[in-house]
């Protein structure tokens, strides 16, 4: 599990505001951490790494539900990546925010707001490439509109299939999933071309998909979809969590022989603030345990 963060001014504040039912303040300093963006930086053995891919690093963004007052940080998130100078970007789903209970005229506009996410994500720079797969909110708006939207924009949806990654004579494979929730993953089809003694890395919208993926050979999966709660209370976690994300919700993890990481995510959904969950840019750098 992630560790809790220790007490500081932010948790002090949550806390306070918390027991005197001060909502303003805390409504606050949950609005302000919503563009305070933190990069995680990572170094993830894998056993089945080719030597020649040791030290290859991966940008993690997550989460964008683009709006207007997102479009801010997601470019400031393009920018610290490309800073970083990854050999490959993932982007792990939910550019856009679903409305529940609304008619196709309201899912067409929603899905639409892909179109300006896009176009702030099309600046990202990566040697081997920027992939992405979908998350549940943009299967229950219009997968194919939002597919389309970042085609265009030369960011490759991966829905049940892979691609191979090659560095010299060596290769490891990127594997992206249809969405576990609402879409139609087969991660069967996915792997169909995979051969099962190289290296995988698994694109997966919900963490706790993991619990199937553990049972195939993937090395590594990077998931995002909870947004780590948007509030997390130290000694308590969060109050609240989507299907799919209650088990794995943050963090590092290991199953078995697959390694987990839950990105928390740019966006937010239901409320604007964020507790102890800043904004995230995760850098995984790969490690090969026989270098």
């Amino acid at each position: 599990m992630f560790p809790l963060n220790k007490l500081n001014r932010r948790n002090f504040l949550f806390a306070t505001a918390l027991a005197a039912g001060g909502v303003t303040g805390l409504a606050g300093e949950g609005f302000a951490e919503t563009h305070e963006l933190k990069v995680v930086k990572l170094e993830i053995p894998l056993e089945r790494l080719p030597r020649s891919f040791d030290g290859f690093t991966i940008a993690q963004l997550s989460d964008f539900h683009y709006e207007l007052f997102t479009a801010k940080p997601i470019s400031q998130a393009v920018e610290m990546v490309n800073r970083l100078a990854p050999d490959l970007v993932a982007l792990t789903g939910d550019f856009v925010t679903s409305p529940l209970f609304e008619g196709p005229r309201s899912l067409r506009k929603v899905a639409a707001l892909a179109a300006p996410c896009a176009a702030i994500l099309s600046k990202l720079r990566a040697r081997y490439g920027v992939y992405a797969v979908l998350g549940n909110h943009d299967v229950a708006s219009d997968s194919g509109r939002i597919t389309r939207i970042l085609a265009d924009n030369e960011i490759p949806v991966l829905r049940n299939r892979a691609i191979a990654l090659k560095r010299r004579a060596d290769r490891i494979w990127l594997v992206g999933l249809d969405d576990a929730f609402i879409g139609r993953p087969d991660l069967g089809e996915a792997l169909k071309e995979v051969p099962a003694d190289e290296a995988t890395i698994l694109l997966a919208h919900e963490p706790d998909f993991a619990d199937e993926a553990v049972l195939l050979p993937i090395d590594l999966q990077l998931s995002g979809h909870s947004h780590g709660g948007q509030v997390w209370i130290p000694g308590l976690g969060a109050p609240w969590l989507p299907p799919l994300a209650r088990k794995y919700p943050r963090g590092l993890y290991r199953i078995r022989n697959l390694t987990l990481y839950t990105n928390i995510g740019i966006g937010t959904i239901h409320a604007p603030i964020r507790i102890n969950c800043p904004p995230e840019i995760t850098l995984i750098r790969l490690r090969a345990l026989n270098s």
